[in-house]
């Protein structure tokens, strides 16, 4: 019911925006906003169930109307095809889409970790939490001759 419900009111919005390019003519309002904010995410968005957005995808009006927005305001993030048959493999969460967007996710988690890992003991080298103390070590392993003698002593 939900589902049905979602599709009918998309179907109005695209009634209502008809051949406009935004919902009160040529210039943006806050209407538009409005409606951006909650059909980008849709359109953009990796889903499980895909119906909503190939239902958006199939209403071409709001489907221009979001990459028209996208291209406009969000140059750097690019457009994606309005084409309800393009999106279908990659709405489908393959683990293959994934790896083509990022080739070099583990090598970046990797740096990132060692960043990490210097930037802590870097800290606690300054910090003093860690220190390194030099002092010579006899052939066979042992402390200095000197540390004997004062165990001896004792």
């Amino acid at each position: 019911q939900l589902y049905r419900e979602a599709r009918e009111c998309l179907t109005l919005l695209s009634q209502r925006l008809g051949s406009q390019k935004f919902f009160f003519g040529d210039s943006p309002a806050s209407l538009d906003a409005l409606v951006f904010s909650r059909l980008a995410p849709l359109m953009k968005a990796k889903l499980p169930n895909g119906k909503l957005q190939q239902h958006l995808k199939s209403l071409q009006n709001l489907c221009n109307y979001c990459t028209s927005i996208l291209s406009l305001y969000f140059p750097w993030d690019g457009g994606e095809s309005c084409d309800p048959l393009s999106s279908t493999p990659r709405a489908a969460g393959t683990d293959g889409g994934e790896a083509e967007e990022d080739p070099h996710k583990r090598r970046k988690q990797l740096l990132s970790v060692l960043v990490g890992l210097a930037a802590m003991l870097g800290y606690a080298f300054l910090s003093g939490i860690i220190s390194i103390q030099r002092g010579s070590v006899g052939p066979a392993g042992r402390q200095p001759v000197a540390l004997e003698e004062e165990e001896e002593e004792e």
